[in-house]
């Protein structure tokens, strides 16, 4: 397995590592990870877009200092504040493999490493969660959400992890606006963390947990950001 570590200079570029990291699981057949704490921005899915407060959504987000992006999955608005943590698991699309397996051995590995660092996880998220879905952890108000991505030579599966007591607030004073725009429902006090959890607020910790939860036995290939680009 191939396991990608750090992020690029800014924001745009940072992008262009998940589109190699899929290019290189497509032309290897290897599974790649990448865990990390992406720049500060506010990335929004399609269904944001396609909303009538779409551009007053991406106004409240730059007047607060977020960079906009735009992500191919259809959740809602998720905010990285800079110790958020996301990440990316690309893995052949194989005969046999179905949404469902992937989401739920994706949900068990988060949950496993979260807990390995002390702190009290259980599935589900509250009333009112930023990016609600169907795969969330919860502890006292969503600590994470994961969504899917499938093509036909490989599928994504991939999340955001808010780490930090501190970041519950920041997260709630970007998004209510965000999602006020967008005529999303939204509850700031439903934002949690791994600290709040009995976890560590150290962004460094969860990476470290959740690539290794994610690893396993495997044998491991570890390459910088900057390294993906430039094995395409």
């Amino acid at each position: 397995m191939r396991v990608v570590r750090g992020r690029r200079g800014d924001v745009n570029a940072d992008r262009e590592v998940g589109a190699a990291l899929s290019a290189g699981v497509e032309a290897t057949g290897e599974p790649a990870l990448r865990v990390w704490a992406p720049h500060r921005q506010v990335a929004f899915g399609r269904r944001d877009a396609a909303a009538d407060g779409y551009d007053r959504a991406r106004e409240a987000a730059r007047q607060r200092d977020y960079a906009v992006v735009e992500r191919e999955v259809g959740g809602r608005a998720v905010a990285y504040t800079g110790s958020v943590v996301a990440f990316s698991s690309v893995v052949p699309n194989r005969e046999g493999e179905g949404i469902s397996d992937r989401y739920d051995a994706a949900t068990d590995r988060l949950k496993r490493a979260l807990r390995s660092l002390g702190a009290t996880v259980r599935d589900g998220e509250p009333d009112g969660a930023f990016c609600p879905g169907d795969h969330s952890l919860q502890g006292v108000g969503k600590i994470a959400g994961i969504a899917q991505r499938v093509r036909r030579e490989t599928a994504t599966v991939g999340g955001c992890i808010v780490v930090r007591a501190a970041d519950e607030s920041a997260i709630a004073d970007v998004l209510t606006p965000v999602y006020d725009a967008l005529g999303a429902r939204f509850d700031p006090k439903s934002v949690g963390s791994v600290e709040a959890a009995g976890g560590p607020g150290a962004p460094e910790a969860v990476v470290d947990a959740v690539e290794s939860a994610f690893v396993g036995e495997r044998r491991v290939e570890r390459v910088a950001a900057e390294g993906v680009l430039r094995d395409v």
